[in-house]
C-alpha cells in the first residue's frame, strides 16, 4: 500500500486502537477464580465451594483473545462501507467513484491510506462510536518501521532496530563490513562441533529475520543461516557476526518508493542447481517490482531434487 501511496499521493494516518482484546465478545461460556481482594455480599456458599465469575467480555491471556478481538473488528470495519482482501485478510480497503480507502491492521495498529483527507476525519468518528484510539498522525514508526515521506516518495527503513540489534550483540563498535556473507564458504550441517548454547543464535536469526522486512540484501543470507537453528556450530556463528557487521555498515538500508514512475509489474526470477550440499535441492528466488519500487521478494529452496535448473522453475 506504501508504494500506491507514493505514486498517487495518498493521505496516510496511523491510529492505536486502547485496550484492544478488551473489546472481544466471548462465545464460549467462560470462569475465572474471584480476585482474592474483592468481597461479594448477598452471596453464601456450600463448605467446600468457592465462587467464580463468568466472564462476558474477553481479558488479556485467554486463547480466544486476538480471535474475537479480530472478529469484532472485522464486523465494525465492515459496517464502514469496507470489504476484506482475499490474498492479505489484514488488509481492508474500500473504493467507489469517490476514489480509494485502504486499512491495513495488525492487532491493534491501523494504518490508512485514501485520496481524500475528509474520509480520514469521518473514519475517526466511526471508528470512535465503536472503541477508544489514540490519533498518531502521519506514520513515521509503524511495528518498527520507520517511514519518512518526502516530495520524492516514501523510504521504508529499520536503522532503530538495526542499531539495537547490534547493541545487544555487542556488535556496536565492530568494524563494517562490505558484505553479508562470505561467498568462498559453503556452510553445511556438519561443518563442526555442535554449539552447547543454543538460544543465544535462534535469538539472533529470529531478530534478523524480522530485519529482512526491509533488507532483501540479507534475505538469503539470513535464510540460509536460519536452516542451522537445530543444529549449529561455531562456523555458523562466525557467518551470522558477519551478516551483523554488514548491517553495521548499512544501518539506514531500506525500500524507497518513488513517486515518478508508472505503476506497472515486473518480475525477476532465478534457480539455481543442487546448491544445497546437505539435501542437494535447487534454490528458486524472485523479485516483484512495482515500477521501480521493489515490493515483494523470496528465496526458497526447493521440497523435491531437480536434474536440472531448468524444472527448478
Amino acid at each position: 500500500m506504501l508504494p500506491l501511496a507514493a505514486i498517487n499521493d495518498w493521505e496516510l494516518c496511523h491510529l492505536d486502537i486502547n485496550n484492544a482484546f478488551l473489546y472481544g465478545e466471548l462465545e464460549e461460556e467462560i470462569y475465572m477464580n474471584i480476585h482474592p481482594g474483592l468481597s461479594v455480599e448477598g452471596v453464601e456458599c456450600e463448605p467446600g465451594t468457592k465462587l467464580v465469575c463468568r466472564l462476558k467480555k474477553s481479558l488479556y491471556g485467554l486463547k480466544q483473545a486476538s480471535r474475537q478481538w479480530y472478529l469484532k473488528l472485522s464486523k465494525v470495519l465492515s459496517g464502514f462501507g469496507h470489504q476484506q482482501s482475499a490474498s492479505d485478510h489484514s488488509f481492508f480497503f474500500k473504493k467507489d467513484s469517490a476514489g480509494f480507502f485502504g486499512i491495513v491492521i495488525y492487532v491493534d495498529d491501523i494504518l490508512v491510506a485514501t485520496n481524500d483527507r475528509k474520509k480520514i476525519e469521518s473514519f475517526k468518528e466511526f471508528l470512535a462510536q465503536h472503541f477508544k484510539f489514540k490519533d498518531l498522525g502521519t506514520p513515521k514508526y509503524f511495528l518498527g518501521l520507520e517511514i519518512a515521506r518526502s516530495k520524492d516518495g516514501i523510504l521504508v527503513s529499520q536503522r532503530k532496530y538495526a542499531m539495537d540489534l547490534l547493541r545487544d550483540a555487542g556488535l556496536l563498535g565492530c568494524k563494517p563490513s562490505s558484505l553479508p556473507m562470505d561467498p568462498s564458504k559453503q556452510l553445511g550441517q556438519d561443518a563442526g562441533e555442535v554449539m552447547k548454547e543454543s538460544s543465544k543464535y535462534r535469538r539472533l536469526i529470529g531478530r534478523l529475520l524480522y530485519c529482512c522486512i526491509t533488507r532483501p540484501d540479507i534475505t538469503f543470507v539470513v535464510h540460509k543461516l536460519s536452516q542451522y537453528v537445530s543444529k549449529h556450530c561455531e562456523e555458523h556463528w562466525i557467518a551470522a557476526e558477519k551478516t551483523l557487521r554488514y548491517v553495521k555498515g548499512t544501518p539506514g538500508h531500506g525500500l524507497f518508493h518513488s513517486r515518478k514512475l508508472e505503476p506497472s509489474l515486473s518480475i525477476l526470477s532465478y534457480a539455481d542447481w543442487a546448491a544445497c550440499p546437505d539435501t542437494r535441492r535447487s534454490m528458486t528466488g524472485y523479485c516483484l517490482f512495482l515500477g521501480t519500487s521493489l515490493i515483494s521478494w523470496r528465496a526458497k529452496k526447493q521440497h523435491t531434487i531437480s536434474r536440472s535448473s531448468a524444472q527448478c522453475c
